[in-house]
């Protein structure tokens, strides 16, 4: 479990949270009512968000701090939930440290040279303060705004996990089967193993900065670890992830860990080193709890019971909630992210719903 150390000094103005619902969630300690925040909360359901990036693309706005602060603050102020994700996106440190890759609507990130021998993996820089300053200018904005939203909310820093963003470098874009990956993890592990090694640093440091600046929780984000079997996790993936966590975890801050469609991988996702175990919609949460051990969890709505009638999408919300009680501790969240066309307003009245319900 997290145990609190001193963190760096921080950049920014850090608000007294210690009587915050979602970060004694995350510390297994007893909360006020269940915590509850969305991923992809800022995002493309919210008209709000629409506005501020309309001709904007999208790393251009993960790079711009006064946009970051007010889209990460967008769901805040508009909910009221228990927590700020920080509005990034996975590949966000490779463009950083330059990588040339972009971001192409209705396709997702796409590299314009993949990953293929150790020459390329040696060619890309490991990524310093200097690379993000950005990040750390938007994370001292958001923490002393937030300080002052419903008593003060907490922020959680974000990374993309080594695998899913080595399926990128070596994809050269999104895949369904993964199979150049899986190719590369196999014939070539001094490659694969240079690779994760260089994606787990990077991802290390983009996280340290957004603590060090002011985040008072991480989630680390494993969109495609699902495509793994177990044993394959265990060698060639979860050493990375778990030295990732380990180092964030000496910071002090509590590490959620959130993958799609693993519900065969939930139990060592946990032992990679963290606090809190993300488990999609796929999974019954009562037996999530039971693999994961002494650790809290995060979720696991399915996304799509926003567009069912309320009374129907509160009913299963509330079965997610009686099912957490099991857990160490339970942060409510969908078992993904927002979906795009979901009504705010549903949302609106989901957030109340949860926060209101007895604990």
């Amino acid at each position: 479990m997290c145990t609190p150390r001193r963190r760096p000094e921080t950049l920014g103005t850090v608000t007294d949270l210690v009587d915050s619902a979602f970060l004694k969630a995350a510390r297994g300690e007893a909360v006020p009512h269940t915590p509850v925040w969305f991923m992809r909360q800022a995002g493309r359901s919210l008209p709000e968000y629409l506005k501020v990036r309309e001709g904007v693309a999208m790393l251009d706005a993960c790079a711009d701090p006064e946009m970051i602060v007010e889209i990460t603050l967008q769901p805040v102020r508009r909910y009221g939930v228990d927590a700020a994700i920080f509005f990034s996106d996975i590949v966000l440190p490779l463009k950083a440290v330059g990588v040339d890759l972009d971001i192409v609507p209705g396709v997702g990130p796409v590299v314009a040279k993949p990953v293929e021998t150790l020459a390329d993996v040696e060619a890309i820089p490991d990524l310093t303060p200097e690379h993000i300053g950005f990040i750390t200018e938007a994370v001292r904005g958001l923490v002393g705004e937030l300080a002052t939203v419903n008593g003060g909310t907490p922020l959680i820093g974000f990374a993309g996990a080594p695998f899913t963003v080595a399926s990128y470098l070596v994809e050269g874009g999104p895949s369904k089967e993964h199979a150049k990956t899986k190719a590369l993890m196999f014939s070539q592990p001094d490659v694969w193993d240079a690779l994760m090694r260089k994606i787990a640093g990077i991802a290390s440091a983009f996280l340290a900065t957004q603590v060090a600046a002011g985040a008072s929780a991480v989630q680390l984000f494993d969109s495609w670890a699902g495509a793994l079997t177990p044993a394959d996790y265990v060698r060639y993936v979860k050493p990375h992830s778990a030295r990732v966590l380990a180092e964030v975890g000496e910071l002090g801050v509590p590490r959620i860990h959130f993958g799609v469609g693993t519900s065969n991988l939930l139990a060592e996702m946990g032992d990679a080193g963290a606090d809190i175990v993300g488990v999609d919609w796929r999974t019954p949460l009562d037996r999530a709890i039971e693999v994961v051990g002494d650790r809290g969890v995060q979720g696991n709505l399915d996304p799509t019971l926003v567009f069912a009638p309320t009374d129907v999408m509160t009913a299963r919300a509330a079965e997610v909630i009686e099912a957490g009680r099991a857990a160490r501790s339970h942060i409510f969240n969908l078992g993904h992210g927002v979906i795009p066309s979901t009504d705010p307003d549903q949302l609106a009245r989901l957030t109340e719903f949860v926060q209101s319900y007895p604990v």
